[in-house]
């Protein structure tokens, strides 16, 4: 298991000189960062000095420097079957199908180890924050998110932890065993419980809570509606899958009568608490709905494309008002928990669909400021002074960078998967590229024997 990483900050930190920096915002910082307290103090101009002096310098003239990625939809668990064969050629409903009953056998400690390989992962490609949804509960797992928030504080990681849940079984026309469906009170009381045990409110959190269910082929209209009316009392946002695939409109007409986006607004989701993965199907005038509304998508591109889903119109999505991030989604449908690659590519996968002068700029913007505009957060997602030090540190050492020329446009063309340093709150926690007091070897093995263990049942 890991150790959280306890190298603290001096009390004044001028990471110096970079060879490049995106701070997504279109400030400054040629000449570096001063972080201080856990926060970004000052950003230094190219050829200029810190305002103060500095207890210690990092000389990142090897480094392009780009705020800590921000992952707004995942689930964790999938850790545990990636690349099955029975569903590695198959679309989302079949996939699900085959999936819940293996899923149904999750332990404590299987979802621990699941938990910690996903964000080790995540950490090592620069990511600082991550969403999860997790909406797994069978017997013998009621405390899921607990298990969740141990490991999130242990890897020194930031997180917003959904408390997930599954109401309609297949014998009501839904699409998950009855095993892993959960009653309306089991839900809304531990989901109360969650908030007032873990949410953090306001700048610096480390673990927020928000209430998710599934999506509408898996919970009732009433727990839809029931958890919207949770999260305003307690002021927690909300998250659910919508318009993955055309098979769920299908579902949606069928069993709601309704749209996806006119569902959504029967539940009183449609406004600004809410983020949407995927996010793919939306008509012309439902995208303009979800602007208006501020509500926000989670953009999962490897995902998508595994699944044969569809591609999410992000820039008209944008264009409209809504809040757009990406996701890396569940490592059974991505197989990877990686953020630089999610952003290379959701780069590409929006050239295809609008032409190559979508920026890279732009992609990076999505899984930085984008992805933390999605999860209602200010304090994350851009280098400023007064916002948090999360901070992903690339270089471009390797062969695959030979002959490149700007630096930040590499990162994505040329493919970077791997940071070299990452800071959370002001505290190394990638340094060297790997994890300080991380037994990746140890962990890797454990994982394994719990995934063979878990198909096997």
């Amino acid at each position: 298991m890991a150790r959280t990483a306890s190298v603290p900050s001096p009390s004044r930190l001028w990471i110096r000189n970079p060879l490049a920096v995106f701070t997504a915002n279109g400030l400054e910082a040629g000449g570096g960062l001063v972080v201080s307290e856990g926060k970004i103090a000052e950003l230094v101009p190219a050829g200029g000095q810190p305002s103060a002096p500095c207890d210690e310098t990092f000389d990142a003239g090897r480094h392009v420097l780009l705020p800590g990625l921000v992952n707004t939809h995942h689930h964790f668990y999938q850790t545990l079957t990636r690349a099955w064969g029975p569903v590695a050629n198959a679309p989302l409903f079949p996939w699900l199908q085959n999936l819940y009953p293996v899923w149904a056998r999750l332990t404590p400690e299987s979802l621990e180890l699941a938990v910690e390989v996903a964000l080790a992962e995540l950490l090592l490609s620069g990511c600082t924050t991550a969403a999860d949804h997790h909406y797994l509960f069978p017997a013998g797992l009621q405390d899921a998110i607990d298990v969740e928030a141990a490991v999130v504080r242990r890897m020194g990681m930031r997180a917003t932890l959904t408390r997930g849940s599954m109401t309609l079984g297949e014998d009501e026309g839904g699409l998950p065993p009855r095993s892993t469906v959960q009653d309306p009170e089991t839900i809304l009381a531990d989901s109360e419980r969650l908030i007032r045990q873990y949410h953090e409110p306001g700048e610096g959190a480390v673990i927020q809570i928000a209430l998710a269910p599934c999506s509408p082929f898996s919970v009732t209209k009433e727990i839809m509606a029931e958890s919207a009316a949770l999260a305003e009392k307690h002021d927690v946002r909300l998250h659910t899958h919508l318009a993955e695939t055309l098979d769920e409109e299908d579902f949606c007409r069928e069993m709601f009568g309704l749209r996806t986006v006119d569902y959504l607004e029967s539940v009183g989701w449609l406004g600004s608490r809410t983020w949407l993965g995927h996010g793919i199907h939306f008509d012309d005038g439902e995208i303009a709905r979800l602007g208006a509304a501020g509500t926000a998508v989670a953009h999962c591109p490897t995902s998508n494309m595994r699944l044969g889903s569809g591609t999410a119109r992000v820039l008209e999505l944008e264009a409209a008002g809504v809040p757009v991030g990406l996701g890396v989604d569940g490592s059974a449908s991505n197989d990877a928990s990686n953020m630089v690659l999610e952003a290379r590519q959701a780069l590409y996968l929006q050239r295809l669909r609008y032409g190559a002068d979508v920026p890279v700029e732009r992609a990076l913007g999505w899984a930085t400021r984008g992805s933390a505009a999605v999860l209602g957060r200010a304090d994350i997602g851009q280098l400023a002074p007064g916002l948090q030090a999360d901070v992903a540190m690339f270089t471009l050492d390797e062969l695959r960078f030979s002959g490149s020329h700007d630096p930040v446009a590499a990162l994505l063309l040329c493919g970077a998967d791997r940071a070299d340093r990452v800071m959370v709150g002001g505290t190394w926690r990638v340094v060297d590229g790997a994890i300080p007091g991380l037994d990746v070897a140890g962990l890797a093995a454990k994982h394994t024997a719990a995934a063979r263990k878990l198909i096997a049942g």
